[in-house]
């Protein structure tokens, strides 16, 4: 299982931060976090369940990962394991995912895909999404996987529908013309852009849009 303990930064001010695997008693909190996290128009039925949470301890606890500030819940994120086709790279999240409930993680996939990341409001001048994203590359490389991938919501699209499509929006992004909240964080995290998928969640402020992105494992050995 996963436990590491570094400092983050307040400004100038070090700040104790814990990254470790969640279990059933962190179950409240994360829901909360969540409703924090992504309020109206984000779907509230995508939010987290019990159920759902039950099943990411119980199916792959090494891709269910917290992050703790001074004892409180400040953040997490969650991924399945699954195989990828990078010819064929359309499909939902909810298809990737099993809507949340990872029923279909397989053991010996060499894909860690990322279901969800969130961090808490108050806590977001921390960075402390680096530090998730970090933890995932970490299980990569211990485990010899091949690559992090995830759908990169777009939610600033929305404001550039009538001059732009979702990829020249994208392209926009990664040539530093605009900033997206999303797309720009995970640049600044390592991960890469692999294509624009349509349909990939129900989500207004991106159209439905995402781009996939991936973290390749600089160590992976075919």
């Amino acid at each position: 299982m996963y436990k590491k303990k570094q400092y983050v930064f307040d400004g100038e001010t070090p700040v104790a931060a814990t990254i470790r695997n969640y279990n059933a008693s962190d179950f409240p909190e994360l829901i909360a976090i969540q409703q924090e996290s992504f309020p109206p128009p984000f779907p509230s039925e995508l939010w987290w369940n019990e159920e759902q949470l039950a099943n990411h301890v119980e199916l792959y606890p090494e891709g269910a990962i917290c992050l703790e500030i001074a004892g409180e819940l400040a953040g997490s994120i969650t991924a399945l394991l699954m195989d990828f086709d990078p010819d064929h790279p359309e499909h939902t999240w909810e298809e990737a995912t099993d809507s949340g409930y990872i029923r279909n993680h397989n053991p010996d996939g060499k894909t860690l895909y990322v279901v969800d990341i969130c961090i808490r409001p108050k806590f977001r001048s921390l960075k402390l999404g680096h530090l998730l994203m970090q933890a995932l590359y970490e299980r990569v490389v211990q485990d010899g996987l091949e690559r992090v991938l995830g759908g990169g919501r777009m939610p600033g699209y929305h404001n550039y529908t009538q001059t732009l499509t979702a990829e020249q929006y994208a392209e926009q992004v990664l040539e530093g013309k605009l900033k997206d909240p999303v797309i720009s964080f995970l640049l600044r995290c390592g991960r890469t852009p692999v294509s624009v998928v349509p349909n990939y969640l129900e989500d207004e402020e991106s159209k439905g849009y995402a781009l996939l992105m991936e973290w390749k494992n600089p160590f992976w050995d075919k």
